[in-house]
């Protein structure tokens, strides 16, 4: 398939329009366009002359025309989108996890921001901010009442700029300002650590650009920690997904070469893909291939990968490929369920259009969209259970989303009920303190579900969950 492959397109498989995507850099050139539907075009120019000229005060043209494009491409489903200049630099920012800011993951609470952790050797984590510490200003605007994403944008800016941070540290009882300097971030997406002798877990929040040498640099720091690691545990939770070619290569990783990873199908030809365990379909540029100098044993180590419903797209094709072939037990939640394929188009330096083209499928020929991975064994998020996981968005809760082209779409008379009832816990939730309503951290020893896969990989006896079912595919209304 390597020699297909040109790098003038963006083929993307995303979670939601506007955030994070899988992209592979492949061609996907068109040479030939369907027949022009003059009529309605003519009276597409019609309508644009008539707001023009009647409307009740001057539009601008330039806004009335991208809005047009925008309403168009987001009318197909949830994951085309038009991007603009200032949202294209946005995407690409995302996948390539590189921006300019302070260098810290962040959550929201109470209104405020929170920080998750801060990344290492950013301006945060140099000016001794921490995990826990909560965000009340941001130079001199309030926290309170900002969204997640208007409090992100307000952090960000031009490198070599400042920026004040207010900070409440609670374990300290004291409010102090953090004035940081702006620069250039390199997210870290991947982390590891060995959770006792002989048992080793790596966790990968997103699939980016420099994901496959920094598993490789973690895995081989793993394995001389400890060369004989009796089991691997791969964290795919609420990764949202990322760069497809990534995603091949962390399957190809723990697979037997030239096997079948992923494939993907389509209307056209191009869009007829298959995305093997190789280094000629997981290479997007020149250069060495990050893979070749992992441990031996990695290709045969124990491995158990934790899914959940944010586990979507890039996270699904991993999971997948791993199940299929047989090489690890998925444990966890239902995953998200992202399993269409979009394509980047340019339509000038700065602008463009991602549009859905394909649906992808595992190796066994399953389809994912609108219902997801199905785990092995289904793991709650405590040892009390999941009481929210009725509440959370899926693939199939998007307004237009495709369907799998597999099974019937049907109703689920349950899940109204459950979601009733999980609302009514949350209510009650949220009349406990802060500190006990926080979830444990991903990779800490109360993650419960880390803990029931290291169980799992010792042989020892895995707390299934009794209240976690596959869910079912809602009927798309039409």
């Amino acid at each position: 398939m390597g020699h297909k492959l040109k790098i003038t397109g963006w083929v993307a498989v995303g979670v939601l329009a506007g955030s994070l995507t899988t992209i592979s850099l492949q061609t996907v050139a068109r040479n030939t366009l369907a027949p022009l539907p003059l009529e309605e075009l003519q009276q597409l120019a019609n309508v644009f002359g008539l707001v023009k000229n009647e409307y009740v005060e001057p539009v601008d043209e330039k806004k009335l025309i991208t809005d047009a494009i925008s309403g168009m491409v987001s009318s197909l489903d949830p994951h085309s989108v038009y991007y603009d200049k200032k949202s294209f630099k946005e995407f690409k920012e995302g996948t390539s996890g590189n921006f300019v800011g302070v260098g810290i993951e962040i959550t929201q609470e109470e209104g405020l921001v929170r920080i998750v952790s801060p990344i290492e050797g950013s301006p945060a984590f140099r000016a001794g901010l921490k995990t826990n510490d909560l965000i009340t200003k941001i130079d001199d605007t309030a926290v309170k009442g900002l969204t997640l994403n208007e409090a992100v944008k307000r952090m960000r800016g031009e490198p070599n700029t400042k920026v004040i941070l207010t900070i409440y540290r609670k374990s300290e009882s004291r409010t102090f300002p953090v004035t940081i300097v702006r620069e250039q971030i390199k997210q870290q997406s991947v982390r590891a650590k060995m959770m006792e002798p002989g048992y080793a877990w790596i966790r990968i929040s997103q699939f980016q650009d420099r994901t496959v040498e920094d598993f490789a640099k973690k895995a081989n720091e793993l394995y001389k920690q400890d060369p004989r690691i009796k089991g691997m545990v791969l964290d795919l939770r609420n990764d949202p997904g990322g760069l497809l070619n990534a995603a091949v290569a962390i399957s190809a990783a723990f697979l037997p070469d030239n096997v079948t990873v992923v494939t993907t199908n389509g209307q056209t030809q191009e869009s007829k893909q298959i995305f093997r365990a190789t280094p000629r379909d997981y290479m997007s540029r020149s250069g060495s291939d990050p893979l070749k100098y992992l441990p031996v044993q990695m290709q045969n180590v124990p491995l158990v990968v934790l899914v959940n419903e944010g586990s979507a797209s890039a996270s699904e094709i991993v999971a997948g490929a791993l199940q299929d072939h047989k090489r690890a037990v998925i444990m966890g939640s239902q995953t998200f369920g992202k399993g269409s394929v979009q394509t980047f188009r340019p339509l000038g330096p700065d602008t463009g259009i991602k549009i859905t083209t394909s649906r992808y499928y595992t190796p066994a020929g399953t389809a994912i969209q609108a219902k997801g991975i199905i785990p092995d064994i289904m793991i709650d998020e405590t040892a009390e259970g999941s009481p929210f996981a009725a509440l959370r968005m899926r693939e199939a809760d998007l307004e237009k989303h495709l369907t799998n082209g597999q099974s019937e779409e049907q109703k689920d008379p349950e899940r109204e009920k459950a979601r009733e009832e999980a609302l009514k816990k949350l209510e009650e939730e949220s009349r406990k303190p802060a500190a006990e309503r926080r979830p444990p951290e991903f990779g800490t020893e109360n993650d419960f579900q880390l803990g029931q896969a290291i169980n799992k990989l010792k042989g020892q006896p895995v707390l299934v969950s009794k209240t976690l079912v596959v869910r079912k595919e809602d009927k798309k209304e039409e």
